[in-house]
């Protein structure tokens, strides 16, 4: 394949194709590339007279950003608004079991920083109140990397998680399904029954509307879409701000690397800023060593 091949494969017969599927194939191709090239170059050579040479570069490269678009949480006293109006609304709301198990677990998003779709596949018996200081809980099916697959790691119930988790599964879950003991029952069960009349697991779309009503009500004044996610970038940002390293943050979050954790709290850091001022504070001092 020579670099005109990749020309004509990205200009038209991927001319109209979304910028992901562009930049997959063009990593795709790079790595095969790079493989012959370390492994079989020589051998390529002999058989054929050719120097293996990634057809892709500078001029044919797909362009394109995976990066996500810039996160702003919320602040800590706009948290604190949302989930104060939103546990008053327990004791006069129509639906109490479902709209405490919203509660419970958007409030257990922004304590520890899970992925939606891990908080509704943890089991009762992923509460693990008798290891660590405050009880862990086991996420089995950690949202892995780039379709890595499933990635375990164990969540310590901070922040208060701890505290709440033991309210809801006493004073709440019994409202959907009397059988603590049954495997693999869900922590955040759903209305909906099974045919032995067990509760079903509830489904992320579930949470994210009830977690869009609450914010709607109790947060009129946050301009941007409140969702799931932005949830675990304020757990982030708060652990951040509360003295907690990046390695910690990466543990409990399950980033596979340090580079994704420091974009969850960059809008929180203030290198630039301390720069400055110990550049501010060099130049005082030089100054006065000028004139004294």
């Amino acid at each position: 394949m020579e670099p005109a091949d990749a020309d004509g494969y990205f200009g038209k017969v991927l001319r109209g194709s979304p910028s992901g599927t562009r930049l997959a194939r063009a990593q795709a191709l790079t790595t095969s590339f790079l493989f012959l090239e370390l492994r079989h170059k020589v051998e390529i050579h002999r058989m054929t007279g050719r120097v293996v040479e990634c057809p892709i570069d500078e001029m044919n490269r797909p362009r394109g950003s995976k990066d996500a678009a810039l996160r702003i949480p919320p602040t800590a006293p706009e948290i604190k608004t949302l989930f104060t109006g939103w546990g008053g609304e327990l004791a006069t709301c129509r639906k109490f079991a479902p709209t405490a198990r919203n509660y419970t677990a958007s409030k257990l998003l922004s304590q520890v920083g899970l992925w939606v779709s891990e908080a509704c596949e943890l089991d009762l018996a992923d509460v693990k109140w008798d290891l660590g200081r405050f009880g862990k809980l086991h996420v089995r099916h950690g949202k892995g990397a780039r379709g890595s697959g499933p990635r375990e790691r164990m969540v310590p119930l901070i922040n208060g998680a701890d505290r709440m988790l033991r309210w809801f599964i006493e004073d709440v879950w019994g409202q959907f399904d009397d059988d603590h003991p049954r495997p693999a029952a869900p922590l955040l069960p759903s209305e909906r029954k099974n045919t032995d009349s067990s509760s079903r697991r509830v489904g992320d779309d579930a949470l994210r509307n009830g977690l869009a009503t609450a914010a709607k009500a109790h947060l009129p004044g946050w301009a941007d879409t409140l969702t799931p996610h932005v949830l675990r970038h304020f757990c982030a940002s708060e652990l951040y701000l509360g003295g907690l390293d990046l390695l910690g943050i990466q543990e409990v979050l399950g980033h596979s690397w340090i580079a994704t954790t420091m974009k969850y709290i960059h809008v929180q850091q203030t290198r630039v800023e301390d720069a400055w001022v110990t550049g501010q504070q060099r130049a005082a001092k030089r100054l006065e060593g000028l004139m004294g």
